[in-house]
């Protein structure tokens, strides 16, 4: 059985200043989520249009991004949280999972330069409790240290057997939560499972008639 905070901490702060946890998640139409790679300057020019039209806009770090556009692609989702008034649509970004070489920078460069516009962090690949944990703190730190006045909250990515196994603890493990998503195809080849491919059918996959 894992260990848990008591009721009265598990909605204090996790750092001296940082903001109050909320003790329920803000609601928000969130019907469709337009994932947008940041280092690409004339996407990120439209901004503005795209944010009229769909409820949040997600700058993505991560898979999609190739290795040498990463820090590009960060400072472009930096540039276009600090440049642009999202109004009622909400900003998010996919950092990079926890064990990748770009995952700090991801979060500490955000928290600093564009801490107050964001929404949520999506967090890849979260096996366990002790992920949302390590993040959860995180974000308080640098919350408190850069003046953060509301918590950003955590999306939980499940691409794993054991993120799967692990749902519930994932669920409960910090007020920052604010949903969870599964990735089929991380999840499938950490099963080893056969599916048909992501973004289309199988070559040699056939339906029998």
């Amino acid at each position: 059985m894992s260990a848990v905070r008591t009721p009265a901490k598990h909605f204090a702060p996790l750092a001296i200043g940082a903001p109050e946890p909320f003790r329920a998640a803000p609601v928000r139409i969130e019907r469709m989520i337009h994932f947008v790679p940041p280092h690409n300057e004339k996407i990120r020019s439209k901004i503005k249009e795209i944010a009229s039209q769909v409820d949040v806009v997600l700058g993505n770090l991560e898979d999609a991004i190739p290795v040498g556009d990463k820090e590009a692609a960060r400072r472009g989702f930096i540039q276009m949280a600090r440049e642009n008034d999202f109004g009622d649509t909400g900003l998010w970004t996919r950092i990079n999972c926890l064990n990748s070489p770009w995952m700090l920078d991801d979060v500490i460069e955000i928290v600093r330069e564009a801490g107050n516009k964001v929404d949520v962090m999506m967090l890849p690949k979260v096996e366990g409790p002790w992920d949302i944990h390590y993040l959860d703190q995180l974000l308080a730190q640098l919350e408190a240290k850069y003046g953060v006045k509301k918590p950003i909250m955590i999306h939980a990515i499940l691409e794993t057997a054991e993120g799967v196994k692990n749902v519930e603890a994932i669920a409960a493990a910090s007020p920052r939560m604010h949903g969870m998503s599964l990735g089929p195809a991380d999840l499938a080849a950490s099963r080893g499972m056969k599916t048909t491919r992501v973004g289309g059918g199988h070559p040699d996959y056939n339906v029998l008639a």
